[in-house]
């Protein structure tokens, strides 16, 4: 990527359109054919793009077969018919299906994360495994990040984008930029004004995901009845200083998933694949190989 951080940037790279439920999605495929595959969501709907998790989980492609996408509505994917949870996790399952896998290792973070516990959920005889980071099983989330987000001593929060940008109430993609540019500051261990600005200019706006993710999906969002049927093994990371899922949401997901792993990362905000990326991808590597092995 160019001097940006692949947190919230459009993908420079090349990616395939393929036709998924009738929406062409931007799809990337790394690794060795045979290997296990290894679905990777991006976060933030609207915002986010295949960037973050093809810099991220792309690390394991020495040994697994990693396909990264942007969702419908995100980056550069088509944005036809429903944002909703249940298309998102069919679409997820309709990349499984064009791949060939039997069953793939679902991983996510952020909002990504909701939606690879949604596919694990909703697709549960298809998931190997279960890789979270930085995510939420409900709705809990929202009143905790805005409470950190008005205690933050980094920058005065402007409530009113504040609001907006929780509410999906967006007006356009240059509201959704105003509104982003306002939360930024709160995301890394360390904060740095000029690395900000770089995350402002290279996200891909889609206003229109975002406004549905959060307007229509999160207030209906609670995983929490269901997680315990989650039956593939699962790792939990989280960074000890994230402020929009805090700790505490992975803390609830350890005790719901039956025989879960819970890491937490000291020195990071919300991202520890990038704060602490040397020991993150460690963690997540041992972890698959265990519960993965290569044959």
């Amino acid at each position: 990527m160019s001097n940006v951080s692949p947190e919230f940037a459009a993908a420079e790279t090349q990616a395939d359109m393929v036709e998924i439920n009738g929406n062409r999605l931007a799809v990337e495929v790394l690794g060795p054919e045979g290997a296990p595959v290894l679905i990777a969501h991006h976060g933030a709907p609207g915002l986010g793009s295949r960037a973050e998790p093809r810099a991220s989980f792309g690390r394991l492609a020495d040994t697994y077969r990693v396909v990264v996408f942007d969702a419908r509505g995100s980056g550069q994917s088509e944005g036809n018919g429903s944002f909703s949870h249940e298309q998102w996790a069919a679409d997820i399952d309709g990349l499984r299906e064009w791949i060939g896998a039997e069953q793939v290792i679902m991983a996510g973070g952020s909002y990504g994360g909701f939606m690879a516990m949604e596919y694990a959920t909703r697709y549960p005889e298809r998931v190997r495994a279960l890789v979270l980071r930085d995510t939420s099983p409900d709705n809990s989330h929202e009143e905790k990040a805005l409470a950190n987000a008005l205690a933050s001593s980094r920058v005065e929060i402007d409530r009113e984008k504040l609001d907006r940008i929780f509410a999906g109430t967006v007006r356009d993609d240059d509201d959704l930029r105003d509104c982003w540019r306002e939360i930024l500051p709160l995301y890394d261990y360390h904060y740095d004004p000029d690395a900000v600005e770089r995350k402002v200019e290279a996200t891909p706006y889609r206003y229109r995901a975002h406004n549905h993710a959060f307007q229509v999906n999160i207030p209906n969002y609670d995983l929490k009845p269901v997680l315990p049927k989650v039956t593939a093994p699962t790792l939990i990371t989280v960074g000890r200083t994230d402020w929009i899922t805090p700790v505490e949401c992975s803390e609830t997901i350890a005790r719901l998933i039956p025989g879960s792993r819970l890491v937490v990362f000291e020195k990071s905000g919300h991202s520890p694949q990038i704060e602490e990326a040397e020991a993150w991808t460690k963690v997540v590597r041992e972890f698959l190989a265990e519960v993965c092995p290569v044959r």
